[in-house]
């Protein structure tokens, strides 16, 4: 019985690190005035979306589960069917249309790091509304009690804006937070 436990208690340690993509408890609505931590909004196109899935995790999954012959069933079978870890993010290029806010190349690369949620596993090209940040720009702050914190994978690269617990900074072009941002933007965030 004490194995057992052991067992248990080390795989739902080891789950931690390698939990289910979807690790916010309680979504928080998205607050519009965030874009105020974005470096660059701007209107584009996105191509080459794909996900990057953390191997290591996935490696240290297979190694816990074949460490573990005395784990109960139900974990075994949770932990082995896994699909998407916390640590999996996404990466695209933006093909730019227009800069509303700060200053663009005509083509970026991006990643989303959608870590309280899952990433897609496709994106349709758009258009949309994008804002960005550099990972070592300030960023929005937490909203939410279960908010989740990844190092960022490519720390030289842009992000998607996004606050733990609140949805992503990516809107269609004819949605209303599409049309709220760039009017804010127009008229100097005086708008919120």
């Amino acid at each position: 019985m004490r194995r057992r436990c052991g067992a248990a208690a080390l795989a739902l340690a080891m789950a931690a690190v390698g939990v289910p993509a979807l690790a916010c408890r309680i979504p928080v609505p998205l607050e519009l005035r965030d874009v105020q931590y974005a470096d660059v909004v701007v209107v584009g196109r996105i191509a080459n979306y794909r996900i990057v899935r953390d191997e290591a995790a996935r490696e240290q999954r297979r190694k816990l589960l074949a460490s573990s012959p005395d784990m109960p069933p139900e974990l075994r079978k949770i932990l082995a069917g896994q699909q998407g870890f916390l640590t999996d993010y996404a990466r695209f290029d933006v093909i730019v249309d227009k800069v509303l806010s700060g200053k663009a190349p005509k083509t970026l690369s991006v990643t989303w790091d959608n870590s309280t949620f899952a990433e897609p596993e496709a994106m349709p090209p758009g258009p949309y509304v994008l804002a960005l940040r550099h990972p070592g720009s300030r960023a929005p702050p937490p909203r939410g009690p279960s908010a989740t914190f990844v190092p960022n994978r490519e720390p030289g690269t842009l992000t998607v804006l996004q606050a733990p617990c609140a949805p992503a900074f990516i809107f269609e072009t004819a949605s209303g937070e599409a049309a709220t941002l760039r009017k804010a933007l127009t008229s100097g965030l005086s708008g919120f």
